[in-house]
């Protein structure tokens, strides 16, 4: 499994991806901005004419004409103040407007560049942290747009103004709270920095807890069978106690922070009042100046300190970011050429041309000089012991792997220089182990044909013979599987899939060990079945029980990645060798036949006795 906490995109990349989705509502942005300056002059205003209000009530006397221009000055001030409210909700529209569209289109991208990887990607990383990453990227978008656009810009320009209107009644003050704010700032700077490694810690153990989470839950069945509660809970509770140690770092930074901030907002509240007040003796400030100042600190106190709680929101927003940044920085390992084509299969002719496969620092490959060519319309069956090849041999034909070395054709065409999607369009696979979608069994077996009848759809599982089992649910076809399919038996999920590779009518059938799941009377029902499916297609056939292969056209005998041997099934047992090793072994009774099947030696035995007589075994002919 890889190692998440080298899983880290920076923060140029994080806000490059945002960018690019960001810039197509440049309008919005603009708007949201606008509405953001006019609310900070409004808030800039209001104080400016309180300050005009108590002067004239230290200075004036109280009559009539005194209260008139009290009430304008009042009226001035509401004024302001709606002003700042009613662009606040403008700003409200604009903002979630375009951040909905934004996050969907997060969440679109996201979803198909993490699809586009390979299944070598998905089988190092688990499904749950995956999962997690595409959630946080999308809404940490959020926190990071209102962040900046909310409050980071807003702040500056009421700082700047602030600073401004105060420069204006006396320089010292003016350039006190200036450089007040810029020794603030450059404080919340410097703990940020100091403080993120302790907020990517954290990331990276919130997503490990979901992924230890995921890992357990989705092997519930597991954990209990085998007694591992009190273990999983163990295990569980070590990732918990990282997440609680990187968790608790980051609350103590933030005490002592909010500690260094409470004596910056002490001593300049104290500074700038003893200054105003050595000031109002020389008659350089006014009573209304005390308000002004007291306003605007108020407000400049708020906004800063706002600043401080969205900036540990920021960092962890961008923390989380991180990490599904860096997967969209990760080329995908199996890539369509730029001159890649469809492909085009007429006779289905699969060949394999001194093929070479192995992972990155293997020290022996997987495959070596294969060499396989399988004619249009042939039913090959690989067999051979486990870790020979058969079934790298089947992924490197659905291209969920690139070769290392030579090529793999079909009809004369390099499938690496073919598009990928029309490679898989014209292969139907069925795999020992189906997984199926927690969706309805209707949905289920229209993914081999998504344009499909819901007619075409109860045909071909009279073909699989699903619908005696469907029919008898609830719901029948409308019946949600479970999650991975658990709902069904192994045997139903299995037939369900050869439902689904029955619709697909793809020319090229890889079965992995397909009937496997089936009891003795289920596979004999099917046999009908594959014998149709297979007709006019070109099969590969994965198999380990030899007594279900014995029909086929010819048998590959693999180990250690070479062709040991091939030929018919009578061929390859009168000639010995690795074969006649593996069918004596089953033939002997070490891997029982089910219960209800003969085993191979009595399938064998009944072939010689009576030609005629078809072995109960045999499934793929």
């Amino acid at each position: 499994m890889q190692q998440s906490s080298k899983k880290m995109a920076s923060a140029r990349s994080v806000f490059r991806v945002y960018w690019s989705h960001s810039k197509k509502y440049r309008a919005f942005i603009a708007a949201i901005f606008l509405s953001g300056v006019i609310m900070q002059a409004a808030n800039l205003t209001a104080p400016l004419y309180l300050r005009q209000l108590f002067n004239v009530l230290a200075t004036h006397t109280r009559d009539a004409a005194t209260a008139q221009v009290l009430i304008g000055i009042l009226a001035i001030v509401a004024l302001a103040w709606l002003t700042d409210r009613l662009f606040r909700r403008v700003q409200d529209i604009f903002n979630v407007t375009m951040q909905s569209r934004v996050m969907a289109g997060l969440f679109d991208d996201a979803f198909s560049y993490l699809m586009g990887h390979s299944y070598g990607f998905f089988i190092s990383n688990f499904a749950g942290s995956l999962t997690h990453r595409v959630t946080k990227f999308a809404r940490a978008y959020e926190t990071l747009f209102d962040t900046v656009m909310i409050t980071f810009i807003p702040t500056l320009v009421f700082v700047l103004g602030a600073v401004g209107v105060l420069f204006s009644r006396n320089h010292i003050l003016g350039l006190s709270l200036g450089l007040w704010c810029i020794a603030f700032v450059w404080f919340q700077i410097f703990v940020a920095r100091v403080r993120q490694p302790a907020r990517n810690a954290r990331s990276e153990a919130d997503t490990r807890i979901t992924a230890a989470l995921s890992d357990s839950i989705g092997n519930q069945s597991a954990v209990t069978l085998f007694s591992g509660v009190h273990y999983e809970w163990q295990r569980f509770h070590s990732v918990v106690e990282v997440w609680r140690a990187a968790t608790l770092r980051n609350w103590l930074i933030d005490g002592w922070f909010w500690g260094g901030i409470s004596l910056f907002i002490v001593g300049i509240q104290v500074g700038l009042f003893w200054g105003a007040i050595l000031l109002w003796q020389q008659n350089l400030l006014t009573i209304g100046d005390f308000v002004l100042i007291q306003a605007y600190l108020m407000t400049v106190f708020d906004q800063l300190v706002g600043i401080n709680r969205d900036m540990r929101r920021f960092f962890d927003a961008l923390a989380d970011a991180s990490e599904m940044v860096y997967i969209l920085e990760q080329p995908h390992d199996v890539r369509d050429a730029p001159s890649a084509v469809p492909l085009k299969v007429q006779n289905g002719e699969i060949v394999f041309n001194q093929t070479k496969f192995f992972f990155k620092d293997a020290k022996v490959p997987i495959l070596s000089d294969f060499d396989l060519r399988i004619k249009g319309g042939e039913k090959v069956a690989l067999v051979g012991p486990s870790g020979a090849g058969k079934s790298t041999v089947t992924r490197l034909l659905l291209r969920l792997f690139d070769v290392t070395g030579g090529s793999i054709e079909i009809d004369g065409q390099n499938i690496s220089h073919v598009i990928q999607e029309s490679l898989r369009d014209a292969i139907a696979y069925v795999p020992q182990e189906p997984v199926l979608f927690h969706r309805s069994l209707m949905e289920n077996i229209r993914y081999g044909r998504r344009e499909a009848s819901d007619a075409e759809v109860i045909e071909v599982a009279r073909k699989a013979h699903c619908h005696e089992f469907i029919s008898g649910l609830p719901a029948a076809y409308e019946t949600f599987v479970g999650e991975r399919g658990v709902r069904l038996s192994g045997g139903e999920r299995q037939r369900v899939a050869i439902a689904r590779a029955i619709l697909k009518n793809a020319p090229i059938l890889i079965l992995d060990e397909a009937t496997s799941s089936l009891d003795s009377e289920s596979e004999a029902l099917i046999q009908s079945a594959l014998e149709i499916l297979m007709q006019g297609k070109t099969v590969v056939v994965i198999a380990h029980r030899l007594s279900t292969i014995m029909k086929m056209d010819r048998i590959i005998v693999l180990e250690g990645g070479t062709i040991k041997a091939e030929g018919t099934h009578q061929k390859l047992l009168a000639s010995g060798g690795l074969y006649q090793k593996l069918w004596s072994i089953q033939a002997g009774g070490f891997l029982d036949e089910p219960s209800g099947e003969e085993s191979g030696l009595e399938v064998l035995m009944d072939e010689e006795e009576d030609d005629a007589k078809e072995p109960k075994g045999t499934v793929l002919k």
